[in-house]
């Protein structure tokens, strides 16, 4: 057996509890949590974060594919697993044999699960998506009444909820209000109301902020889970980070002043330097954009990257810290001492959002899990 890179992201299944604590805190009694598990679980990995949130009580999960949601099935999750891209005619099969439960906006797809259902001589549970502002998957508000009455006429299927999403929900409230009004009076219309039988859900991580009001049967929380904030500056839950991303000092060397660092001499010493070389870099998902912006941690300090970022290593200025040594563990994203590297920072450095921080480096490295850092 080969011996495995000095990569790896650490997630921390006590973080995970201790956040889905804080989310249930915030429902009132009766409000169901659809896990977000799709995408990795954010990069955490679908089974075992499925599996431990199903430890804490969570009964729904929300995953992008059908074979996202035949895993946990293999994995033991029993639970309903809400396939929210929709499904295909090659996939239905699949989605039977296992139960889950797709999100459906296509007519003919209806039809066609409805004659597999009925072949295989079960109900098989379906949530219709509703595009109230999002401007993605689902039909539209006018189309609504056509749809229910097609899924109450076919046999073999249920219409088990319905739902729709919120895109501003994390810096628009007028936005958001006109959109939870909409959805409102849409199953105000249907008659669907709570205890009827159908769950209603629209809140995702953002809404949760938002008060009770978006809350509904069901919410459908993602990156809170993970310990991150879905708006920007609010760290008014005391969220845990699941996720740290680690790797370790490979060589330490001393250069001269006036000594151009990697690719292009992007960075040129302006002093004599000691230069801690890191075998990580886009390849792992630590991307070239962090050049010349990032620092890591290393003892527990702050200490800056340096040059550019390599397909598979870079550099690190510890001319400061004369006691880094080779074997050091280097905090890439996360805490070490009394310092911390958060998401939201290096998504800053990447231009980009947290979501995709998690994702980029949770899909790209070995995971190592554990009970607490």
């Amino acid at each position: 057996m080969s011996a495995g890179s000095l990569n790896r992201v650490e997630i921390d299944l006590a973080a995970l509890r201790h956040n889905h604590q804080l989310i249930r805190a915030r429902l009132a009694p009766g409000v169901a949590v659809m896990a977000m598990v799709k995408a990795e679980a954010y990069g955490h990995g679908l089974e075992r974060t499925a599996l431990t949130l199903a430890g804490c009580g969570v009964g729904a999960f929300g995953v992008a594919e059908v074979e996202e949601g035949v895993r946990l099935r293999q994995a033991g999750v029993a639970g309903e697993i809400v396939i929210l891209l929709g499904v295909r005619p090659d996939s239905f099969a699949e989605v039977v044999a296992h139960r889950l439960t797709p999100v459906v906006f296509d007519l003919t797809a209806i039809e066609q699960l409805s004659a597999l259902a009925v072949a295989s001589a079960i109900r098989l549970d379906v949530h219709l998506k509703v595009d109230t502002g999002m401007g993605r998957f689902g039909i539209m508000p006018d189309e609504v009444e056509r749809f229910v009455t097609v899924l109450a006429s076919l046999p073999g299927l249920r219409l088990a909820g319905l739902l729709s999403h919120l895109p501003m929900a994390d810096n628009d409230g007028h936005v958001t209000d006109e959109q939870c009004q909409r959805f409102q009076a849409l199953l105000g219309r249907l008659g669907v109301s709570p205890g009827s039988g159908r769950l209603r859900h629209i809140a995702n991580s953002a809404a949760l902020f938002r008060g009770s009001a978006t809350h509904l049967d069901m919410v459908r929380p993602g990156i809170t889970l993970y310990g991150c904030s879905p708006v920007s500056g609010d760290d008014s839950l005391p969220l845990r980070p699941v996720m740290r991303f680690l790797t370790g000092v490979v060589q330490v060397k001393e250069v001269p002043a006036g000594y151009g660092v990697s690719y292009g001499h992007t960075f040129v010493t302006d002093r004599p330097s000691r230069l801690a070389i890191l075998p990580v870099g886009y390849d792992d998902g630590y991307l070239r954009r962090l050049s010349n912006r990032a620092s890591v941690l290393i003892r527990g300090q702050r200490v800056p990257l340096r040059g550019n970022v390599c397909m598979n290593a870079c550099v690190a200025d510890v001319t400061d810290l004369p006691e880094v040594a080779v074997g050091d563990e280097v905090v890439l994203m996360g805490s070490q001492g009394d310092e911390v590297i958060t998401a939201d920072q290096v998504a800053r450095w990447l231009e980009t959002i947290n979501y995709e921080v998690l994702c980029l480096f949770g899909n790209r490295n070995r995971r190592v899990y554990v009970d607490e850092f």
